[in-house]
């Protein structure tokens, strides 16, 4: 007998609730409940027919029709309100990006998760999450190493939403770029050690709104902790226009490696990558695959919040364990 079909719900519909209801639709095992927003829904026409949009102050009527909140908000304003005060009602899944905040994040939704009786899946997608698992990997096969990572070139949700709400900006595109000669270093097998600064640069497009400080908005951009103040940072300004014809896109990718010794002194590297035409549709597949674990975590008793490490990988799978050890072991 096939499992019940998981009732998944959106909170929130960018470029990434909007690869979450692709997602849902390619899932065989999931369907979707709604789309919830703080805009006025009468405003969104969603990508796919049959979906519904509904105001978000209506959530907690629909708590009996829904397994799983996919939490689609930016890291840097929406999830640190909105993922406990959710995960206090709904059993969750984020993709909180702040990789500096995340033991806070955790422990503020793992208390709200506790005291509503659900579970809550933070910092799902690819960095962190699939990048993460792999760090792990590496570090736990090759005590003795070192682990690198490298993101893009490609754009940054969580940084580009970053810039956009830096007072003074109407619109804007973040692109982070790794260092082709720090990734062969790497490979290489020589173990360097790279700064922060050595290993990626970033770049701003803006635009500004009227009347806005360039230098002052420059100045809060390369300043933002835990965003750009590590890095060698540009900003160029641009119009409205040359955003939206010559930065639509929203390709990414990277790297993880490990490059370690074992034995007799051998080098050993292990290397991770992802090519990503589009960013958001990536993350959105993944939360959907983790929205899928943490709805069986929660049949299994499991409560408060919980992170990648702690998902086995066939609980990301619609596929039975028995297909799995027959298919893929």
């Amino acid at each position: 007998m096939s499992e019940p079909t998981i009732r998944t719900a959106i909170a929130g519909y960018g470029n990434l609730g909007r690869g979450v209801e692709a997602a849902i639709a390619a899932a065989p095992d999931m369907s979707l409940v709604g789309v919830w927003t703080r805009r006025d829904p009468e405003s969104i026409t969603p990508a796919l027919p049959g979906t519904t949009v509904h105001p978000w102050d209506s959530l907690d009527e629909h708590r009996d029709q829904i397994d799983v909140l996919v939490l689609c908000g930016g890291s840097k304003s929406d999830l640190p309100e909105q993922g406990p005060a959710l995960a206090a009602r709904f059993t969750t899944v984020d993709s909180f990006d702040t990789h500096a905040e995340i033991p806070a994040y955790f422990e503020a939704v793992d208390s709200a998760a506790r005291a509503g009786d659900t579970t809550a899946l933070i910092s799902s997608g690819w960095d962190p999450g699939m990048f993460s698992i792999n760090r792990v990997f590496g570090e736990s096969i090759l005590p003795q190493g070192a682990t690198y990572t490298f993101w893009g070139r490609g754009v940054s949700q969580g940084h580009s939403d970053a810039v956009r709400r830096v007072p003074g900006v109407a619109d804007a595109v973040q692109y982070t770029i790794p260092s082709p000669d720090a990734i062969e270093q790497v490979r290489s097998g020589s173990l360097p050690e790279l700064t922060t600064a050595q290993k990626h640069t970033r770049e701003c497009f803006v635009v500004l709104e009227d009347s806005a400080d360039p230098d002052a908005v420059t100045e809060a951009i390369v300043t933002m902790e835990h965003y750009f103040d590590a890095y060698d940072t540009s900003v160029t300004f641009l119009t409205a226009e040359e955003l939206a014809r010559d930065h639509t896109g929203m390709p990414h990718g990277g790297f993880v490696l490990r490059s370690g010794r074992t034995g007799q002194g051998h080098t050993q590297t292990i290397e991770y990558g992802l090519t990503l035409e589009s960013n958001p549709e990536f993350t959105a597949s993944v939360l959907v695959a983790y929205a899928r674990a943490v709805h069986r975590l929660h049949q299994q008793g499991q409560r408060g919040a919980v992170t990648v490490f702690d998902v086995a990988p066939g609980l990301l799978s619609p596929k039975p364990a028995a297909q799995l050890r027959a298919e893929d072991l």
